[in-house]
């Protein structure tokens, strides 16, 4: 065996980890804050915050006698409050029997505090993760801007095969005769695009410099890789951002629209790609795969895709700034969107609408957080929300264990105004456990095998 030869996939591999336990660091350090700062906010003393489980590798104690530490395994953390017994809140019923005589000390206990306190500090957790995810995607949003109108040329996407003769700061007033809308106006921008004919090069009439002139331009939605879908046919063959896919099976290809009609109707039979990489030509063969896709009404579509996202347009247009409000609003709805998608997906997969190959597990995530760094900040940072959306969602799930389990015993209390037994508390953590780790496991299945 050539060991030199393995020393790229060891090095991948390595990035794949760090990126995973760096995006799964920042979300439970969140979480877990927010468990922690509404308990104090809340008279609930902590006793230990971890990042990590298992060995001590540092820790320190802050004045109020709570222990900060980073544990050896990196994949999760806990706050421990006074009177639990455990990470996961279990009762320390010793403690709670001694809290019992004094008042002062039983109310700064998790057990011991009122209601409303125990309800909003379980709660912070999944908030908290919602809230980082909003913040993410509004300062994304707010670097990102807003088209300006009237669409004005940026940077130029390289493009082979003709010489582009659009320039930096060129309006576009129209292309092939048909007048440029505002690109804020979705369905006359979406008509305006079914319009234009599939070729290149296009007249372009731009205004330049105060003078109107018509220029040669590319196709204004070309067949150029923004983005490889972790985990999909493009990345499993190596195409990358930036590639230009100028013929299928020999078959010029110009438009994104016309790449994704190809692929469709292929159904699933083995593609050769034309691709132009740097003043690079490379030929790649890959299959499409069946891709369960939602759609606007809820439902899913199952779509042969090879797992490309289009860069958009053949250049990047010159953007404003997005007000804070509009960024947030813009945020909370991606947020939103999430959680929409993710409770669909978990509806049809349990009605076997579509395939349970759908829910990744750890190595999938991983996998899915190395592709995102590799392809830059902006879109690990994106990841990072996303992931950040999903692990509070999850957590809400009304499982004996996660803090949605906890709020439905809250509840409870609430209406009976008694809390469960503690046999009964016992035993529904027990099947809570069981049900995570059997729902890991079965997830850890799909990674390995679908």
């Amino acid at each position: 065996m050539d060991v030199v030869s393995l020393i790229p996939q060891f090095g991948g591999f390595l990035y794949t980890v760090l990126s995973f336990v760096v995006a799964l660091s920042v979300i439970v350090a969140v979480h877990e804050y927010g468990h922690y700062i509404v308990g104090r906010w809340s008279g609930i003393d902590a006793e230990v915050f971890s990042l990590g489980f298992g060995p001590v590798l540092w820790s320190r104690v802050d004045r109020r006698g709570t222990r900060w530490q980073v544990a050896l395994l990196p994949f999760g953390g806990y706050v421990k409050f006074l009177g639990d017994a455990n990470a996961a809140s279990g009762k320390d019923e010793e403690a709670m029997a001694e809290a019992e005589a004094d008042p002062s000390f039983l109310r700064r206990t998790m057990h011991g505090a009122p209601l409303w306190a125990r309800t909003a500090t379980v709660a912070a957790g999944p908030l908290f993760n919602f809230a980082l995810s909003i913040l993410i995607f509004s300062g994304v949003f707010m670097i990102r801007g807003e088209p300006r109108d009237p669409l004005t040329v940026g940077a130029l996407v390289p493009m082979p095969g003709f010489v582009n003769e659009l320039r930096e700061g060129d309006e576009i007033l129209s292309i092939a005769g048909i007048d440029t809308p505002s690109i804020s106006d979705s369905e006359k921008w979406s008509a305006f695009r079914q319009q234009i004919p599939s070729q290149q090069p296009l007249a372009y009439a731009v205004m330049r410099d105060g003078v109107e002139m018509v220029v040669d331009g590319p196709y204004i939605a070309p067949a150029v890789v923004n983005m490889v879908v972790p985990r999909s046919a493009a990345s499993s063959i190596g195409i990358m951002s930036g590639d230009v896919i100028t013929a299928i099976d020999g078959e010029e290809i110009v438009a994104f629209t016309q790449l994704k009609r190809v692929v469709e109707a292929a159904n699933g039979k083995v593609l050769l790609l034309d691709i132009w990489r740097q003043d690079q030509s490379l030929e790649l063969a890959l299959a499409p795969r069946r891709v369960d896709e939602p759609q606007a009404d809820g439902s899913f579509a199952t779509e042969w895709r090879i797992g490309i996202i289009g860069v958009g347009l053949a250049f990047e247009p010159v953007s404003v700034g997005t007000g804070p409000i509009t960024a947030v609003t813009a945020g909370a709805s991606q947020v939103w969107r999430v959680i929409d998608t993710s409770l669909s997906g978990l509806k049809h997969m349990i009605t076997g609408a579509i395939s349970t190959c759908n829910l990744s597990g750890p190595l999938g995530i991983a996998e899915t957080s190395g592709a995102m760094a590799s392809q830059g900040a902006q879109s690990f940072i994106w990841f990072i929300a996303v992931l950040s959306t999903a692990v509070g969602l999850l957590n809400l799930f009304p499982i004996p264990a996660l803090d949605g389990g906890h709020l439905m015993f809250y509840a409870y209390e609430a209406i009976t105004k008694k809390q469960p037994s503690d046999m009964a508390m016992r035993v529904l953590m027990t099947f809570g456990f069981a049900a995570i780790l059997s729902l890991m496991v079965f997830a850890l299945g799909n990674d390995i095998f679908c």
